[in-house]
């Protein structure tokens, strides 16, 4: 079928030279014709969708300098809302640490009163032991005094052989004790 073609191609008579035009430049009633069209839309355009479309860009205009608007509001309300939770945070440090100091001082308050109170009872425990150390004593030396009297008394007796009125006797001791005893 290709033979065909090369065939029927050699057999017609050649061209007339065919002038050679700018293929960049149009003919002149295509030229009249695209104005004529531009023309027509431009005026189309114009008349039915040049208000809807700039009322369109109006609109989408606002919207944006709205939520541009919102969204400033939003940003220095949240700044705002946290500078107050970092005011409130400060003044919750303040309070706990001012807490803390007063628990501090009431500590030390009751260790010093917990202190004197023991220092106290251990000085009233002293004094107590010491009088009845001195109770004791005293009991002790009396006893003491009785006993070595009785003693006194019946080995005078027995050296002396006579026996001497009581009375005597144990003024004759005490001196003696005392003697003694200073």
């Amino acid at each position: 079928m290709f033979n065909v073609f090369l065939l029927a191609a050699e057999a017609a008579p050649a061209a007339e030279p065919v002038s050679s035009k700018n293929p960049i430049v149009p003919e002149l009633n295509e030229l009249v014709y695209s104005i004529l069209a531009f023309v027509v839309l431009l005026v189309l355009f114009k008349k039915f969708a040049f208000q809807p479309v700039k009322k369109g860009m109006e609109a989408r205009t606002e919207r944006i300098r709205k939520d541009l608007d919102q969204a400033e509001n939003a940003k220095s309300e949240a700044e705002s809302i946290l500078e107050e939770y970092r005011k409130q945070l400060a003044d919750a440090k303040s309070e706990s640490n001012r807490i803390i100091d007063e628990a501090r001082q009431q500590a030390e308050k009751v260790k010093a009163d917990i202190t004197e109170s023991a220092n106290k009872e251990v000085a009233d425990l002293k004094a107590k032991a010491t009088e009845d150390i001195e109770s004791a004593r005293n009991a002790a030396i009396a006893s003491l005094q009785s006993s070595v009297a009785s003693m006194a008394i019946e080995l005078a007796e027995k050296v002396v052989e006579k026996n001497l009125d009581r009375e005597t006797n144990q003024r004759l001791i005490d001196s003696f004790i005392d003697k003694v005893g200073s």
